[in-house]
Protein backbone atom coordinates (compact mmCIF):
# COMPACT_ATOMS: atom_id res chain seq x y z
CA UNK A 1 0.00 0.00 0.00
CA UNK A 2 1.53 3.29 -1.08
CA UNK A 3 1.69 6.14 1.39
CA UNK A 4 0.55 8.55 -1.37
CA UNK A 5 -2.90 6.92 -1.20
CA UNK A 6 -3.16 7.02 2.56
CA UNK A 7 -1.94 10.48 3.53
CA UNK A 8 -4.83 12.40 1.94
CA UNK A 9 -7.35 10.32 3.93
CA UNK A 10 -5.49 10.82 7.20
CA UNK A 11 -4.84 14.55 6.67
CA UNK A 12 -8.38 15.22 5.50
CA UNK A 13 -9.91 13.21 8.37
CA UNK A 14 -7.89 15.25 10.86
CA UNK A 15 -8.80 18.60 9.26
CA UNK A 16 -12.50 17.83 8.72
CA UNK A 17 -12.98 16.46 12.25
CA UNK A 18 -11.35 19.58 13.68
CA UNK A 19 -13.66 21.73 11.53
CA UNK A 20 -16.98 19.94 12.15
CA UNK A 21 -16.24 19.61 15.86
CA UNK A 22 -15.88 23.40 16.03
CA UNK A 23 -12.14 23.54 16.55
CA UNK A 24 -12.03 20.76 19.16
CA UNK A 25 -8.67 19.19 19.80
CA UNK A 26 -7.89 16.23 17.55
CA UNK A 27 -4.84 14.10 18.33
CA UNK A 28 -3.41 11.45 16.08
CA UNK A 29 -2.64 8.19 17.84
CA UNK A 30 -0.02 5.66 16.79
CA UNK A 31 -0.81 4.06 13.46
CA UNK A 32 -0.72 0.34 13.06
CA UNK A 33 -1.25 -2.28 10.37
CA UNK A 34 -3.80 -5.03 10.54
CA UNK A 35 -3.96 -7.80 7.96
CA UNK A 36 -6.72 -10.06 9.21
CA UNK A 37 -10.43 -9.55 9.75
CA UNK A 38 -10.89 -6.95 12.44
CA UNK A 39 -13.73 -6.14 14.81
CA UNK A 40 -15.66 -2.90 14.46
CA UNK A 41 -16.22 -0.71 17.54
CA UNK A 42 -19.96 -0.34 16.93
CA UNK A 43 -20.52 2.19 14.14
CA UNK A 44 -18.62 1.99 10.87
CA UNK A 45 -19.06 4.16 7.78
CA UNK A 46 -17.50 2.35 4.82
CA UNK A 47 -16.64 3.95 1.47
CA UNK A 48 -15.43 1.79 -1.41
CA UNK A 49 -12.81 2.88 -3.95
CA UNK A 50 -12.53 1.69 -7.55
CA UNK A 51 -10.44 2.71 -10.56
CA UNK A 52 -6.63 2.74 -10.67
CA UNK A 53 -6.83 1.34 -7.15
CA UNK A 54 -9.37 -0.72 -5.30
CA UNK A 55 -10.11 -0.78 -1.65
CA UNK A 56 -12.06 0.87 1.09
CA UNK A 57 -11.90 3.43 3.84
CA UNK A 58 -13.77 2.80 7.08
CA UNK A 59 -14.46 5.37 9.77
CA UNK A 60 -14.91 3.28 12.90
CA UNK A 61 -16.19 4.51 16.28
CA UNK A 62 -18.29 3.54 19.27
CA UNK A 63 -22.00 4.40 19.46
CA UNK A 64 -21.15 6.98 22.11
CA UNK A 65 -18.57 8.68 19.89
CA UNK A 66 -20.96 8.63 16.92
CA UNK A 67 -23.67 10.27 19.01
CA UNK A 68 -21.25 12.87 20.36
CA UNK A 69 -20.06 13.76 16.85
CA UNK A 70 -23.61 13.82 15.45
CA UNK A 71 -24.70 16.05 18.34
CA UNK A 72 -21.86 18.49 17.73
CA UNK A 73 -22.43 18.57 13.95
CA UNK A 74 -26.19 19.13 14.37
CA UNK A 75 -25.75 21.56 17.28
CA UNK A 76 -28.24 19.64 19.41
CA UNK A 77 -27.95 16.83 21.92
CA UNK A 78 -28.75 13.49 20.34
CA UNK A 79 -29.44 10.58 22.68
CA UNK A 80 -30.43 7.86 20.19
CA UNK A 81 -28.56 6.57 17.19
CA UNK A 82 -31.55 7.33 14.96
CA UNK A 83 -31.88 8.18 11.27
CA UNK A 84 -30.59 11.73 11.81
CA UNK A 85 -27.48 10.50 13.64
CA UNK A 86 -26.89 7.84 10.96
CA UNK A 87 -27.24 10.41 8.17
CA UNK A 88 -24.81 12.73 9.97
CA UNK A 89 -22.10 10.08 10.33
CA UNK A 90 -22.59 9.02 6.69
CA UNK A 91 -22.23 12.65 5.63
CA UNK A 92 -19.05 13.00 7.68
CA UNK A 93 -17.59 9.99 5.80
CA UNK A 94 -18.75 11.54 2.53
CA UNK A 95 -17.10 14.89 3.26
CA UNK A 96 -13.78 13.32 4.26
CA UNK A 97 -13.52 10.84 1.40
CA UNK A 98 -14.71 13.37 -1.19
CA UNK A 99 -12.02 15.86 -0.19
CA UNK A 100 -9.33 13.16 0.03
CA UNK A 101 -10.15 11.82 -3.42
CA UNK A 102 -10.08 15.35 -4.84
CA UNK A 103 -6.51 15.65 -3.49
CA UNK A 104 -5.61 12.29 -5.02
CA UNK A 105 -7.08 13.31 -8.39
CA UNK A 106 -4.89 16.45 -8.27
CA UNK A 107 -1.88 14.13 -7.80
CA UNK A 108 -2.88 12.19 -10.93
CA UNK A 109 -4.60 9.18 -9.33
CA UNK A 110 -7.93 8.28 -10.89
CA UNK A 111 -10.63 6.42 -9.03
CA UNK A 112 -14.22 6.72 -7.93
CA UNK A 113 -16.03 6.37 -4.63
CA UNK A 114 -19.07 4.39 -3.64
CA UNK A 115 -21.61 6.19 -1.47
CA UNK A 116 -20.97 5.58 2.24
CA UNK A 117 -22.53 2.45 3.71
CA UNK A 118 -23.21 2.66 7.42
CA UNK A 119 -23.00 -0.38 9.66
CA UNK A 120 -24.03 -0.32 13.30
CA UNK A 121 -24.16 -3.22 15.71
CA UNK A 122 -22.32 -5.45 18.11
CA UNK A 123 -19.75 -8.13 17.22
CA UNK A 124 -19.21 -7.07 13.60
CA UNK A 125 -15.94 -7.39 11.77
CA UNK A 126 -14.48 -6.20 8.49
CA UNK A 127 -13.12 -9.08 6.44
CA UNK A 128 -10.58 -9.29 3.62
CA UNK A 129 -10.90 -6.94 0.70
CA UNK A 130 -13.28 -7.95 -2.07
CA UNK A 131 -14.08 -11.33 -0.56
CA UNK A 132 -10.73 -12.70 -1.71
CA UNK A 133 -8.76 -15.06 0.44
CA UNK A 134 -5.63 -12.95 0.17
CA UNK A 135 -5.32 -10.41 2.92
CA UNK A 136 -4.78 -6.77 2.16
CA UNK A 137 -3.18 -4.86 4.97
CA UNK A 138 -5.25 -2.08 6.43
CA UNK A 139 -3.58 0.93 7.96
CA UNK A 140 -5.40 2.07 11.08
CA UNK A 141 -5.02 5.71 12.14
CA UNK A 142 -6.67 6.53 15.49
CA UNK A 143 -7.86 10.12 15.81
CA UNK A 144 -8.72 11.05 19.39
CA UNK A 145 -11.15 13.94 19.83
CA UNK A 146 -13.13 15.47 22.66
CA UNK A 147 -16.08 13.44 21.33
CA UNK A 148 -14.20 10.13 21.42
CA UNK A 149 -11.91 8.09 19.20
CA UNK A 150 -12.43 7.65 15.45
CA UNK A 151 -10.28 5.08 13.71
CA UNK A 152 -9.60 5.76 10.05
CA UNK A 153 -9.09 2.31 8.52
CA UNK A 154 -7.60 2.43 4.99
CA UNK A 155 -7.09 -0.68 2.84
CA UNK A 156 -6.10 0.10 -0.74
CA UNK A 157 -4.28 -1.88 -3.41
CA UNK A 158 -3.37 -1.12 -6.98
CA UNK A 159 -5.33 -3.02 -9.56
CA UNK A 160 -3.37 -5.85 -11.10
Amino acid sequence: MRVEYINPFVETSYRVLKEVLDGAEVKRGDLYLKSTAMPVMGVAALVGLAGDVEGRVVFDMTFETALNIASKMNMETMTKFDDMAKATISELANIITGQAVTKLHELGFKFDLTPPALFAGENMEIAALGGTSENVEALIVPLVTDCGKVEVNVAIRERA
